[in-house]
């Protein structure tokens, strides 16, 4: 949309917008980065290991074999972001000072994106040799280099000399990585277009680092030489001319004689713009093919704004390197991942194969079903593959796994790798869980999840998250999702969010407004509730509006395996309707049990939802029931009795219900560890624990806290979610059979899918 807002009104913006960028940037501490130790420094011992005399030995270790560096330093996850700051972003020459803060900025995404560490490294040296010379001397202390925002031509050079001397890979990200995201970005243009790279003409502005390299890997993807025309300034790059000419324009010269833009954009399919703003008119764009591809890359102000374009070709498909419009072309979708794949290899060097492969990547997860955490970060747009969604979102939490396993495989099979991944499924297994932070631990779950066909009802089958997570389990595992809703309503909703679910092909759905099994439904519920004031009435009245009792009555009636509830609604009202119609043949409620994934490692909390004061058998129930489902996670479980009390410290409600649990609990003869009661502190640090109370059963860190009361439960789970980066898997309904669990409000679609696996999991009993 053009701008109406007066220069006065648009300068307000700005001013609003500058001051907010230098208080991100000089507050609470000043700058992006810091550098934090990795391992401790506490004592003497510690500072022996840590420098002299032991660092002597890491030292010699490396001495003869230069390949140990990457086991006893950072070297082998360490990369360097150099620069000369001669060509900054739209800032020009600027320096290397003034170039730190876009640096540091880089640095933060490396470790964001792709958890590699980065030095930012600003050079005051103009002449391209020397500078190749200062890069190269840097090669014992990286594992590789990005160089970025280094003018052309000298950045040509700069590449060159460092690629031939190096024996890292080294990449310069402004061309190449434009470049790569350009050619994913037409991989997907020309499928919506119906087009062939070796079939379509392309004229192209700014003959700079990225625009050359954009050509030069349209070429590579099939792009034909005589079907590229580059414009600059002066105007058609052609045979015999003089101005602001270099070896890498003439390579694209056409024809002998002046052309302007204008002359050369008839009949164009592709227009690739890495120049200035309002370089493309409307006028040129009604020249071009038919449904044009139009990539005007420029910023802050691209070559055509996307609606003055469409109004000149309504089936014009539009990409900019703006983040407010579709189709955002941003390197962040390629070198962090490029880089961890190449590290991770060990290759010598990024080539053109593993370049092609990263685009490959790219360009097919946009093809695929969007994830529930992209459209989590960007609420609102329409993420299906088409005109307006050609390559994925930067948060898009798949680009890690499919980008640098694509990566790693080329160089293994180009030969450039010095440490081959052995197991490529799983490395990319390894590189999701570091970005899933459940997935490590949900691993063996989905595994035995695997082995059998549930059936798992979601009560609120309209609920977008419930949507993607029905999606994941279909593509994922081996469950079929029965989602009760309004069949029109989950349609629409399924097509908005670009999935690819088919009712009564990969789900069920049960309709409350209508469904041929309601009389069956409110018949069967009003049998077990007649005698607890049910009338047939309200049966009907309720089979009709409660969807948790619609799902409660199908697993009672064993038309499903498992219901699941509460993305909306208070936990204990989804657990009353649960218990009337599933709490029999020894069944009842036991505990709710979460479980935590914090970056310390696993972490179970109980009972969180289901006893506000549980009495001392209640307790004791909860224990077991959490021992158990410990088990299905491939964790041993070491439980501490938490309380206000520590070890008859205190003669207290808390106290004295845990000590009265523990008495219940050792005249069973359990073979898992637990002991209590005991403050939280005490349970997470085995040294305090002996200081305290010597001797204690457990050894080891605790993996489970069972509190006294729901209200400390409860308040830890949300502390550690909320102030502690932890990510709940759960609350685990303990007691029912696995036949039902209670999600909150705040559960995300991984969470549901998460729960599905555990429901899915056929078991006999749970306690």
């Amino acid at each position: 949309m053009d701008d109406k807002r007066s220069p006065e009104e648009a300068r307000v913006v700005s001013d609003g917008l500058r001051q907010a960028a230098l208080d991100y940037h000089r507050y609470p501490k000043p700058g992006k980065l810091e550098i934090s130790a990795t391992k401790p420094l506490a004592n003497g011992r510690d500072l022996a290991r840590a420098y002299s005399p032991g660092v002597a030995e890491a030292c010699l270790e490396i001495k003869d074999d230069p390949d140990t560096a990457r086991d006893y330093t950072a070297r082998g996850n360490l990369v360097a972001v150099v620069t000369n700051g001669s060509a900054v972003l739209g800032l020009g020459n600027i320096g290397g000072l003034a170039s730190k803060p876009v640096m540091e900025g880089k640095a933060v995404l490396f470790k964001k994106f792709a958890n590699i560490d980065c030095f930012d490294i600003e050079l005051n040296e103009s002449d391209p040799e020397r500078l190749a010379d200062i890069v190269c001397a840097l090669e014992p202390t990286f594992g590789a280099i990005n160089l970025e925002d280094i003018k052309a031509p000298d950045c040509f050079i700069v590449e060159e000399l460092c690629r031939e001397r190096m024996n890292i890979p080294v990449f310069h990200d402004d061309q190449h990585g434009t470049a790569i995201v350009v050619g994913a970005a037409a991989t997907n243009a020309l499928r919506v277009a119906a087009k062939e790279f070796d079939d379509i003409k392309v004229v192209s502005t700014g003959g700079g680092a990225a625009g050359i390299a954009c050509l030069n890997m349209l070429l590579k993807l099939g792009v034909k030489r005589e079907n590229v025309w580059l414009c600059d300034l002066q105007g058609l790059v052609y045979e015999g001319r003089e101005a602001d000419m270099t070896p890498q324009k003439a390579a694209f010269a056409q024809g002998t004689e002046p052309k302007s833009l204008s002359d050369v954009i008839a009949g164009a399919d592709l227009f690739l713009g890495l120049s200035g703003p309002r370089v493309l008119t409307p006028e040129m764009v009604e020249k071009m093919a038919e449904s044009p591809i139009i990539f005007a890359l420029a910023n802050p102000e691209p070559e055509i704004l996307p609606d003055l374009a469409r109004e000149a070709a309504p089936n014009a498909i539009m990409a900019t390197g703006r983040s407010d419009f579709p189709n955002q072309v941003n390197n962040v979708l390629c070198f962090p991942f490029i880089f961890r794949g190449a590290l991770d290899a060990g290759a010598t060097e990024i080539n053109d194969e593993m370049q092609i492969a990263c685009i490959e990547g790219i360009a097919a997860l946009a093809r695929a079903t969007t994830s529930a955490e992209a459209a989590a970060a960007y609420q609102g747009e329409q993420l299906t593959f088409g005109r307006d969604y050609l390559i994925p979102k930067p948060f898009d939490p798949r680009l890690m796994g499919v980008v640098a396993t694509a990566v790693a495989k080329a160089a293994m099979e180009t030969g450039v790798a010095t440490r081959p991944i052995e197991d490529i499924a799983a490395y990319k297994a390894s590189l999701d869980a570091s970005v899933f932070k459940s997935a490590l631990i949900m691993r063996p779950v989905f595994e035995a999840a695997r082995t059998a066909q549930r059936r798992i009802v979601f009560a609120e089958g309209e609920d977008e998250r419930v949507l993607r997570a029905s999606q994941a389990i279909v593509e994922d595992m081996t469950d079929r999702p029965i989602l009760i809703g309004r069949p029109e309503v989950i349609a629409a909703r399924v097509e908005r969010a670009g999935l690819t679910i088919l009712k009564d092909v990969d789900y069920e759905v049960v309709n409350p407004e209508h469904d041929d099994r309601y009389r069956d439904y409110w018949q069967f519920y009003h049998e077990r509730m007649a005698r607890r004031g049910v009338t047939p009435d309200l049966a009907r009245a309720i089979m009709r509006t409660n969807s948790t009792v619609i799902g409660a009555v199908m697993v009672a009636r064993e038309e499903a395996d498992a219901l699941i509830c509460g993305t909306f609604g208070q936990y204990l009202w989804h657990l009353n309707y649960i218990e009337q119609m599933l709490a029999f043949d020894g069944r009842h409620p036991v505990g709710a049990l979460s479980l935590m994934v914090l970056e310390s490692g696993p972490l179970f909390i109980a009972d969180t939802h289901v006893h506000p004061e549980p009495s001392p058998e209640q307790i004791a129930e909860t224990v077991i029931g959490a021992a158990r489902h410990v088990r299905r996670f491939g964790l041993e479980p070491n439980i501490a009795l938490c309380s206000h009390s520590q070890f008859g410290n205190l003669d207290c409600d808390t106290g004295r219900r845990m000590r009265a649990a523990l008495e219940v609990l050792d005249r069973g003869g359990h073979d898992f560890a637990y002991e209590g009661e005991m403050h939280t502190d005490a349970a997470l640090d085995e040294e305090l624990r002996e200081r305290i109370f010597p001797h204690s059963r457990m050894q080891g860190v605790a993996n489970v806290l069972v509190f006294a009361n729901t209200d400390a439960a409860s308040g830890v789970r949300n502390i550690l979610k909320m102030k502690g980066g932890g990510l709940e898997v759960g609350p685990i309904l303990m007691g029912m059979g696995n036949r039902a669990h209670i999600v909150t409000p705040s559960v995300t679609a991984r969470g549901l899918l998460n729960m599905a696996a555990l429901a899915g999991t056929p078991v006999a009993h749970y306690g």
